[in-house]
């Protein structure tokens, strides 16, 4: 029974160090992406610095030639007399030409210097966005060390199964501690700089002059590469740890993950809950909204179906919850020496939380999830 033990612990033990890993995975493809971003921003700063420096030569030309026209204006009205009407006409035309080229030349100008700035204020912003994510992968190098080699040494001081169980919470409450600093970090450090690219990428646009179609066809690309690496850095924050499971409690969080579910595949969630709506421990509803994540990826992945239902069953002593979906099933006898919908792991979470769960499928006929969680006394 103690081998046992030891054996079920370094199976949680290696699939928080699993977690990790693919945190930093994520994070160093965020870091390059920034990066290669970073790059072509460069490229656009030292483009524009030289148009600018070429339209500042153009400015001072046209400066010259305005000047002798003007001084040419000035002589044929001083000897008007001899001068045709013909000269006269043609010395104010080339003064006012010169004159109109000159401060078209000049808005010009002024509108490269003005987005030579903020292509440089993107380049400080991405080179933060780069630093701050190699950072937290040298962070998250330091969690997996911790996860990989000291917890692994805990397992030899464990005697109990009690022991064992505790251990068990510490461990994932470490992971989901861990998996929140990395959200966090990741929310304020590359989801809001990339944001901002975005912001200045659309006032470099509004800037731009008909002249300048290409570079806003660019720039307008660049948006919405932009917008993609933000749109996939919010869905890392969602997976790590979603916010609304602080904030709101399980319930919300559930159905978020049905309308992210339903917006990505088409499958329809849902939410059903009874009975008086409360909040619990955190490690209970951590572990339980995993499971419930985990069972929705497998519906999403597996099962083919169209339809999925989440029942929530609120009590005061124990909460319960039903997931059911319409898909093609599967044979249990089968998948559980397999296991290749992650059940042994689904089940050694809620086991860890104190609770029971049972998967019931057959072929063509979808599969039922049932969770059920005893809840502490409440003094």
């Amino acid at each position: 029974m103690e081998q046992l033990d030891v054996k079920f612990l370094d199976t949680i033990i290696k699939n928080a160090v699993e977690a990790v890993e693919a945190s930093k995975t994520q994070i160093f493809d965020i870091r390059e992406a920034a990066r290669n971003e970073m790059e072509n921003v460069r490229r656009d700063v030292e483009r524009v610095k030289q148009e600018a420096a070429d339209i500042i030569f153009y400015v001072d030309e046209l400066a010259k030639r305005e000047r002798r026209a003007r001084i040419r204006l000035v002589e044929v009205h001083r000897n008007f007399q001899q001068h045709t009407e013909e000269d006269m006409k043609s010395a104010y035309q080339d003064a006012e030409n010169f004159r109109v080229e000159m401060e078209v030349a000049r808005e010009r100008e002024t509108n490269l210097r003005r987005q030579r700035d903020d292509l440089e204020l993107r380049l400080r912003s991405l080179k933060n966005t780069v630093d701050k994510a190699e950072a937290l992968t040298e962070q998250v190098g330091l969690a997996l060390g911790f996860l990989g080699e000291q917890m692994g040494a805990a397992l030899n001081h464990i005697e109990s199964l009690q022991q064992r169980q505790l251990f068990g919470v510490k461990i994932i409450k470490a992971q989901e501690e861990e998996r929140r600093r990395v959200a966090r970090d990741i929310h304020d450090g590359p989801a809001q700089a990339l944001a901002n690219v975005v912001f200045r990428a659309e006032v470099c646009e509004r800037l731009m002059d008909s002249d300048l179609a290409r570079s806003k066809v660019e720039l307008s690309d660049l948006r919405e590469q932009v917008r993609a690496v933000l749109k996939d850095t919010r869905k890392m924050i969602f997976g790590l740890r979603p916010m609304t499971l602080d904030d709101l409690g399980l319930a919300p969080t559930i159905k978020r993950l049905l309308d992210v579910m339903r917006e990505r595949t088409g499958v329809v969630g849902d939410l059903r809950i009874s009975g008086q709506e409360q909040r619990f421990d955190s490690a209970i509803e951590i572990g339980l909204f995993r499971v419930v994540q985990e069972t929705l990826t497998n519906v999403e992945k597996h099962a083919q179906a169209s339809f999925v239902r989440v029942r929530i069953d609120f009590r005061q002593q124990a909460i319960s919850l039903l997931i059911e979906d319409d898909g093609k099933g599967f044979d249990t006898s089968v998948s559980a020496g397999s296991d290749h919908f992650g059940l042994s792991g689904m089940k050694e979470r809620i086991d860890l939380i104190g609770g029971e769960i049972k998967i019931s499928s057959q072929l063509g006929k979808g599969t039922k999830v049932y969770i059920r969680v005893s809840l502490p006394e409440r003094s």
